[in-house]
C-alpha cells in the first residue's frame, strides 16, 4: 500500500496515543516536521533520538507538552525536569536500550526514492538504521535536498505517511582559532602516516583533523564527521580505497553536497562503534575533547559549573576499541577558559560532573602548551606532566595540590 500524503500539520494526528517516537535529529532534523509538531498538542507523547546541543531545537516540542527522552543534555531542557528524561548512556548502552525498548513510531527525513523505491537516510545513519524494521509506524519527510549516500535506506512503501518539500539541512562550522590551531599542530605530530582517525564533536577535534592535510594514506572511521574530513579528502591525505566510514555528517552545505560521493560510506553504531570491530583496526587514533582534565588523567566532558551540557556519547566506545594494535587515544582541549582566568587542567576532586573518559582511557592529553604522555606513567609523573601543559599562570597552584 502506498504511503498517505499528508501535510506537516497533520503529523501528530498519525502518531499513536501515548507513544514513544524516534525523532531523526543531528543534521537529519526536519524543519517541516518540527514546525508541524510545534503547532500540535503533544501531551502524552515522548520523543527520543540523538539530539545535538546547539544544533537541534526542542524547545517548541516542550512548549507543546511533549516529553523528551535524551542521551545528551540540551540548554532548552533547563526548567523542564518533569518533561525530560536524561539517560547518560554511552553508545553501546544506547544500542542495548533501544534493542530492548524499540520506539512505537519514527519521524524521519530521507531522500527522494531511487529507481528501486529506496529512500536514503542521507548523512544520518544513526541508531534508526538498525532499529527501523522493528518500528510499527514510520512517517517520513521526503526532502529533495537530502543527499543519497552510500549507507542504509528504507523502502518508500514501508512508510505509513509522507510529507514532501524542500528544507535545508542544519549546518555547523565551528571554525578554527589561534588556540585550536596550536593544539592541532602539536597533536598532528603524534598521528602516524597510515593511521585511521576518529574525532569527536567540537572545534578542537575538527582543528586537529584540519591540521593533518599534509599527512598521507589516512582513513577516517568515526561516529561523526565534519567539514574537516572533506578537507582531508580534497588535500589528498586519505587513502584511495574506502577512505571514510561514518555514522553521521554534520557540517556546511559544501560537506552535504559531497557526502554522496563514493569515498563516503555511512553505517549505524552497530558498525561504527562496535568495540570488536574497532579493536581490529590497526593504528586507530581517537581524538576527543574535554571540558576539564584532572591531574590523574581523567577527562570530564559533560558538565560545567552551571550543570550538565552533554552526555557520554561514543568516546568511551572508541577508547575501548583503540587499546590494541598500536592504537593512540588523544584528549585535546584549551588550557584555560574565561579568558585565561580558569584552568581546564584541574586538581583531582576539583572537576565538574561525571568522568567521561577514565585515566586508563587516555594515552595523551594535548593543550596549546604541550603534550602530556600518560602511557606507563606513575601517579606522580601524571601530575607533573599534566601540570606542565597547564597555562603558566595556573601551574604553581596545581603543583601545590
Amino acid at each position: 500500500m502506498a504511503p498517505l500524503r499528508i501535510g506537516s500539520g497533520d503529523i501528530a494526528d498519525h502518531l499513536p496515543a501515548s507513544s514513544r517516537i524516534w525523532l531523526h535529529a543531528c543534521s537529519g532534523e526536519s524543519v517541516l516536521i518540527r514546525d508541524g509538531l510545534e503547532a500540535a498538542d503533544l501531551r502524552g507523547l515522548t520523543f527520543t533520538g540523538i539530539f545535538v546541543p546547539g544544533l537541534n531545537r526542542l524547545a517548541g516540542l516542550l512548549a507543546a507538552g511533549a516529553r523528551i527522552e535524551s542521551y545528551f543534555m540540551m540548554p532548552e531542557f533547563s526548567g523542564h525536569d518533569a518533561q525530560v528524561r536524561f539517560l547518560p548512556f554511552c553508545y553501546r548502552e544506547i544500542r542495548l536500550h533501544l534493542a530492548a525498548n524499540p520506539p512505537d513510531a519514527a519521524l524521519l527525513m530521507v531522500s527522494l526514492p531511487d529507481e528501486a523505491g529506496m529512500c536514503s537516510l542521507g548523512p544520518v545513519n544513526d541508531f534508526i538504521a538498525d532499529i527501523w524494521p522493528r518500528i510499527p509506524r514510520i512517517i517520513a519527510h521526503i526532502n529533495p535536498l537530502v543527499p543519497r549516500t552510500n549507507g542504509w535506506s528504507i523502502p518508500f512503501d514501508r512508510f505509513h505517511a509522507v510529507i514532501e518539500g524542500e528544507a535545508p539541512l542544519p549546518v555547523s562550522d565551528p571554525g578554527m582559532d589561534e588556540v585550536s590551531a596550536r593544539i592541532a599542530a602539536l597533536a598532528g605530530e603524534m598521528v602516524p602516516e597510515g593511521a585511521t582517525i576518529q574525532a569527536g564533536l567540537g572545534r578542537t577535534p575538527e582543528a586537529v583533523l584540519r591540521g593533518l592535510t599534509d599527512h598521507r594514506n589516512l582513513s577516517v572511521h568515526s561516529g561523526l564527521i565534519g567539514n574537516s574530513t572533506l578537507d582531508l579528502l580534497e588535500a589528498g591525505a586519505l587513502r584511495q580505497d574506502a577512505p571514510i566510514r561514518a555514522g553521521v555528517a554534520i557540517g556546511n552545505s559544501r560537506l552535504y553536497e559531497a557526502v554522496g560521493r563514493p569515498e563516503f560510506r555511512f553505517a549505524p553504531p552497530s558498525i561504527t562503534h562496535d568495540v570488536a570491530q574497532l579493536a581490529a583496526i590497526g593504528r586507530l587514533v581517537t581524538i576527543n575533547s574535554a571540558i576539564e582534565v584532572d591531574l590523574a588523567g581523567n577527562s570530564y566532558a559533560e558538565a560545567t559549573p552551571r550543570g550538565l551540557v552533554s552526555g557520554p556519547g561514543g568516546a568511551s566506545d572508541f577508547a575501548a576499541g583503540a587499546r590494541g594494535l598500536q592504537g593512540l587515544r588523544l584528549v585535546v582541549l584549551p588550557a584555560t577558559a574565561a579568558g585565561g582566568r580558569v584552568s581546564r587542567i584541574v586538581s583531582a576532586g576539583r572537576a565538574t560532573g561525571p568522568i567521561s573518559l577514565g585515566r586508563f582511557d587516555t594515552d595523551m592529553v594535548v593543550t596549546e602548551y604541550g603534550i602530556a604522555d600518560l602511557r606507563a606513567a606513575s601517579q606522580a609523573q601524571r601530575r607533573e606532566r599534566l601540570t606542565a601543559i597547564a597555562a603558566p599562570q595556573h601551574r604553581a597552584e596545581l603543583a601545590q595540590n
